[in-house]
């Protein structure tokens, strides 16, 4: 069974796909997967489904949650009921799974993979591993799972790995001179992360050295703006270098 957390969540066997069509059923299921092979304690699951408005009946609805994924396994997925994938393990519950059955897994792999190229001055191999990477996310981590304060600290730490694997991605990229290609991607980046200079520096990089500087200029004088309206902060030096690199005359 693989489990895939990369997107909206996912557990898979063979071509069977199960997803709990209960919320609060998939954050059992997330907290679980996220800490695969990791005892999960009965009162970090009650946490994280209800913080400190704890209902009177909440350990015995957890427990229906976890009841219910077990059944699904089997029903959905074929399970050998035998086999338990999810033990009760005191003072909680464990998810067997391999390492590889997990997304996380071979994205953290991957994205090791294309930070060693990148080291070693492979930008073709940078490139080629970290795009590998990135065509596991599905969309935001656990984008259909609500989530409560331990699953929102696993969403920021995923999303800041993918972030740092799209900047590696599009630093071997631009060394390799595919600067518009990458105008697209740029432009959708800024577009999600509008408070991260280094997109918008790349973005206007990337339009200069098509031969785009109007449209590249019209970048900057649009995140000047934007910091300074809703922030209150000049443009970084990152932001300044890369306007001084679009002004320079074309030699």
């Amino acid at each position: 069974m693989d489990f895939k957390t990369l997107g909206p969540i996912r557990a898979v066997n063979d071509r069977l796909a199960y997803t709990p069509s209960a919320p609060k059923v998939k954050q059992v299921l997330a907290l679980l997967v996220m800490r695969a092979n990791q005892i999960v304690s009965l009162d970090s699951i009650l946490d994280e489904l209800w913080g400190e408005a704890l209902p009177r009946t909440a350990v015995t609805t957890a427990q229906t949650y976890i009841y219910q994924l077990r059944k699904d396994f089997i029903k959905e997925l074929g399970a050998d009921p035998r086999k338990r994938a999810i033990a009760t393990t005191p003072p909680g519950y464990l998810l067997h799974t391999p390492e590889d059955s997990l997304d996380t897994h071979h994205f953290t792999r991957l994205a090791d993979e294309a930070q060693a190229c990148y080291t070693a001055h492979d930008v073709g191999g940078a490139v080629r591993w970290a795009e590998e990477a990135l065509a596991l996310c599905r969309g935001a981590p656990l984008a259909d799972v609500p989530c409560g304060r331990t699953l929102r600290n696993y969403v920021s730490h995923l999303d800041e790995q993918r972030v740092r694997v799209r900047k590696l991605r599009i630093q071997a990229a631009m060394a390799l001179g595919r600067h518009g290609e990458l105008i697209t991607d740029l432009r959708s980046l800024v577009m999600e992360y509008p408070y991260d200079e280094w997109f918008h520096a790349q973005l206007m990089l990337a339009l200069g050295k098509a031969g785009r500087r109007g449209e590249a200029l019209h970048v900057y004088h649009r995140v000047r703006r934007l910091l300074r309206n809703e922030l209150g902060l000049d443009p970084s030096q990152d932001l300044r270098r890369a306007q001084e690199e679009v002004l320079k005359p074309a030699s």
